[in-house]
């Protein structure tokens, strides 16, 4: 409604129809922010379990299917254990992981580089299908991708998406994306004690205030928790000794 005022005061100053534009001033309203949208620990680990136990698959199988399935495996977890965009997941090559060091190289918006650790059950996960899967995805042709498509391509982010998908749809859990799970990456770590500036390097914020929204979050929780816990919020409190 304020775009269609603002409009019609600007075409009739143009027009000459009045002396000014006296909605110049006047500016829309911010907003609200929307709170990220942050998975529980136990989701989290339900879709990454759904992933691990259709990995496990059976003897005699399909490898190029088993492959697939590590493929899932590795890249759900290291999307969680970094906290990675699906792009930055997605663009990784072989030289941008050091499974040494425990370390991955993430190539974030704007070109800017970043190293973020490997947790170990990423790092186990990439190690597990680097060498009994990539081989067998990268058969038909060379590509530096750590993530290969079933034609030895580097994996696209919509086929990364429906890995997620599915492995969402086998856990139960609803409302799964890439993105959400980078939510629920940072989080975790605040829910955990990590400072809000090491969350924000990890995250490759350009600022510190895009991080600070996921404090906002986490003061929810404690609300929640503060609110089923305390004596006095529960309004249980025991009498005083006198």
């Amino acid at each position: 409604m304020l775009v269609s005022v603002r409009s019609l005061h600007r075409f009739a100053a143009r027009e000459g129809e009045v002396t000014s534009d006296v909605s110049r001033p006047v500016r829309p309203p911010t907003p609200p922010r929307r709170l990220p949208r942050a998975l529980t620990v136990d989701q989290v680990v339900a879709v990454l379990r759904a992933a691990s136990t259709s990995a496990a698959g059976g003897p005699g199988g399909d490898p190029a299917e088993g492959s697939r399935q590590l493929r899932a495996v590795a890249l759900l977890e290291l999307l969680y254990g970094t906290g990675a965009r699906i792009s930055e997941a997605v663009g990784l090559d072989i030289d941008d992981l050091d499974l040494d060091a425990a370390s991955v190289r993430l190539l974030g918006k704007g070109g800017r580089a970043r190293v973020v650790p490997l947790g170990r059950y990423a790092g186990e996960a990439l190690a597990a299908y680097l060498v009994r899967a990539r081989p067998v995805l990268a058969s038909r042709r060379a590509s530096p991708a750590v993530f290969l498509s079933r034609r030895g391509t580097r994996l696209s982010r919509q086929s990364a998406w429906t890995v997620l998908r599915t492995a969402a749809v086998a856990a139960g859990v609803e409302g799964v994306s890439p993105h959400v799970l980078r939510h629920s990456f940072a989080t975790h770590l605040l829910d955990g004690g990590a400072d809000v500036r090491v969350v924000q390097e990890l995250l490759g914020h350009a600022s510190v205030s895009t991080t600070q929204i996921y404090t906002l979050v986490t003061v929810d929780r404690l609300r929640e928790v503060y609110a089923t816990s305390h004596p006095r919020a529960l309004g249980t409190s025991r009498p005083a000794q006198g």
